[in-house]
């Protein structure tokens, strides 16, 4: 019964501690080395902790994590009820089967190059640690790294990072010059997280074609859905070219399931079996079900889009009226230079009880903000002024 009284209290938020109270165990890091910006990565130390569990307590704009608030579409939890009916059950093999199989078909590829697990973060640490050994993983000095650092953290793998370009893009010529036979992986991010910049989609397949006569090429595509044009922005058609290139996708953004935790990655049929058996769990069966519920459901993708576009265009303009400068993102989030410690904004924000992603590694002026509901960005594009005193 204590068990019960605990988790009921946990969720409901009694036991919480506020949003501006966690706030106060923020500080200011910009004077933090490189190296040691690099190994922290995207979760720094400093980062405030989230102080809600299931989702932002009541009252909390939540735009610090890149999540959809819209999801999941209602095809999915159709579906999860289902499942969940099914709970005593395993998940079967006919279920994964036929998600692999829309996959493989939107896609335009055979169902044994896709390779379906817990969220895209499981098939990334896959591959950290399938080809981390082999040599460094090259890769922007700023991307979503948190799968290669596990690898790192397991002694496994290193990270070679390179510069962003003067614009803060991906620069691909200075990748590409460090990009041996000796490599172990090239990891790239389109579009990047934390920039939200994609890169020219000319440029960038050229570019990996010519990196994968050398070595593997990882693409993460996990905001590919929210670019201008995704068809064009993607590096799945060099994968039947015959290209050794891995691309990642994920449910967590565009379809709003970042807790429900489905991924896939989509690779030569070869590559797919090594990863296949090198990840580390299976999906359960009321994931795989949402996926299958909703991964066609255009109208729901058609929504979502038109909601994220919304909330940043709304972002967009306040940075423009402030002055400030901000990187044109064609994801759910927008990075922008404030002038002030990203944390010290952070901090500011959660006095508010709005919550914003504090420092990124050594850039410590720049903050990201993710596009959550109407009204949360709203309150954060009122707030924005007050907090840098414009």
């Amino acid at each position: 019964m204590a068990l019960d009284l605990t988790r009921r209290l946990m969720l409901t938020g009694a036991m919480g501690t506020s949003i501006a109270g966690a706030a106060a165990c923020v500080s200011s890091v910009g004077s933090v080395t490189s190296a040691a910006a690099e190994a922290e990565g995207a979760f720094p130390a400093s980062a405030v902790s989230d102080p809600y569990l299931l989702g932002p307590k009541e009252g909390v704009a939540l735009l610090s994590r890149n999540e959809n608030p819209y999801g999941p579409a209602p095809s999915a939890i159709e579906m999860i009820e289902y499942a969940a009916s099914k709970g005593a059950y395993y998940t079967s093999r006919e279920a994964q089967v036929l998600l692999v199989e829309m996959i493989a078909e939107k896609n335009g590829v055979a169902p044994e190059q896709v390779v379906v697990t817990t969220g895209s973060g499981e098939v990334l640490s896959a591959i950290a640690l399938m080809y981390g050994p082999k040599g460094p993983i090259v890769a922007p000095r700023l991307f979503w790294d948190t799968t290669a650092l596990y690898a790192v953290n397991l002694g496994m793998a290193s990270i070679d990072r390179v510069p962003l370009g003067a614009d803060m893009s991906i620069d691909l010529p200075a990748i590409e010059a460090k990009v041996t036979s000796d490599t172990g992986l090239v990891q790239l991010c389109n579009p990047n997280n934390p920039t939200g910049l994609v890169s020219d989609p000319a440029t960038l397949q050229a570019a990996v074609k010519r990196m994968a006569a050398k070595t593997t090429v990882l693409v993460d595509e996990a905001y590919i859905e929210l670019s201008d044009d995704p068809e064009a922005n993607s590096c799945v058609p060099l994968i039947n070219a015959g290209h050794d290139v891995i691309v990642t996708r994920t449910f967590s953004k565009i379809y709003g399931m970042a807790g429900v935790r489905v991924g896939y990655s989509i690779s030569s049929a070869e590559t797919a079996e090594k990863i296949r058996s090198t990840a580390m769990s299976w999906s359960p069966s009321l994931s795989i079900a949402a996926a299958i519920g909703c991964y066609n459901d255009d109208a729901f993708l058609e929504m979502s889009r038109s909601k994220i576009q919304e909330a940043r265009e709304m972002v967009n303009v306040t940075c423009d009226t402030l002055g400030l400068v901000r990187l044109p993102s064609q994801t759910n989030f927008v990075y922008f230079k404030s002038g002030k410690e990203a944390n010290d904004v952070q901090a500011a924000m959660a006095d508010k009880m709005i919550a914003v992603r504090g420092q990124y590694m050594d850039y410590n002026e720049w903050t990201r903000v993710s596009m959550g509901k109407i009204a949360d960005v709203e309150r954060f594009c009122k707030a924005l002024p007050e907090v840098l005193g414009a």
